[in-house]
């Protein structure tokens, strides 16, 4: 018996994703490895694109990455984070050397000039993803993404705008889901960014371990709240710090 059109669609598209999503395949890098006795993809990818050897649908996507002045991640969030073809696009686009290094991360990232956000749409409604919630503080959840990959690449990362369980809201509320988003995109660019802590305030060698410096410690020992999420100290989470936008002043 045949399967009917829609089930051969839907694994077309299924395929065409996990391919999409791969972290790598040789035909990414062209011609041979450089140490092919201890793959390393970090590293392979590093001297791929410094010798110009990046598979040409990866150099396309970097090409874009370079011209925008503002990237905005849409996707509905999987599993606490974004789909597989989206980790896909990071993990092969976002290379060592072109998107970061060592030198060159966070706040004096290699895109430090330019800014980023996600727009998601969320299963759960809002209050499952508040402190008090049973998937948690939807601030922890986003820190990861925000900054361990967005920040990291030195993006200036804009709060995330999040449409809350579309498909459990009626069509007047999905409405004005979209008319506030429309509202917020026309000024954009006037926002400031999330707080993420600086680097100049860790020891950056791994002599030093990256940590905090010690005299950074003692001047946050009064505050009630830690620095950011990730950065808490042992204390109370500063609040809405991964998702709250402020505009700037004129």
């Amino acid at each position: 018996m045949e399967a009917p059109p829609e089930e051969e669609n839907w694994r077309d598209e299924q395929q065409q994703a996990a391919e999409d999503s791969r972290v790598f395949e040789p035909e990414e890098v062209e011609c041979d490895l450089k140490n092919p006795e201890l793959f390393q993809y970090g590293e392979e990818t590093l001297h791929a694109w410094k010798e110009g050897r990046l598979s040409e649908d990866i150099v396309a996507e970097q090409r874009k990455v370079e011209k925008a002045e503002l990237i905005i991640f849409q996707f509905p969030l999987y599993w606490f984070s974004v789909p597989a073809i989206m980790k896909g696009w990071m993990d092969r686009v976002l290379t060592q050397g072109f998107a970061f290094s060592l030198e060159k991360m966070y706040n004096n990232g290699i895109f430090k000039d330019k800014k980023a956000m996600l727009s998601f749409t969320t299963g759960a409604t809002e209050s499952m993803f508040r402190p008090d919630g049973i998937n948690g503080d939807i601030n922890v959840a986003l820190w990861p993404l925000q900054n361990g990959t967005l920040h990291f690449c030195g993006f200036q990362v804009l709060a995330p705008q999040i449409f809350w369980g579309p498909a459990h809201c009626p069509a007047v509320v999905r409405t004005a889901m979209l008319e506030e988003w429309s509202v917020r995109l026309k000024g954009l660019l006037l926002e400031k960014s999330l707080t993420f802590a600086p680097s100049e305030w860790f020891d950056l060698s791994f002599e030093q371990g990256f940590l905090l410096r010690t005299k950074v410690k003692e001047e946050q020992m009064s505050n009630a709240y830690g620095i950011t999420t990730g950065h808490h100290l042992g204390k109370l989470l500063p609040p809405d710090n991964q998702t709250k936008a402020q505009l700037t002043d004129e």
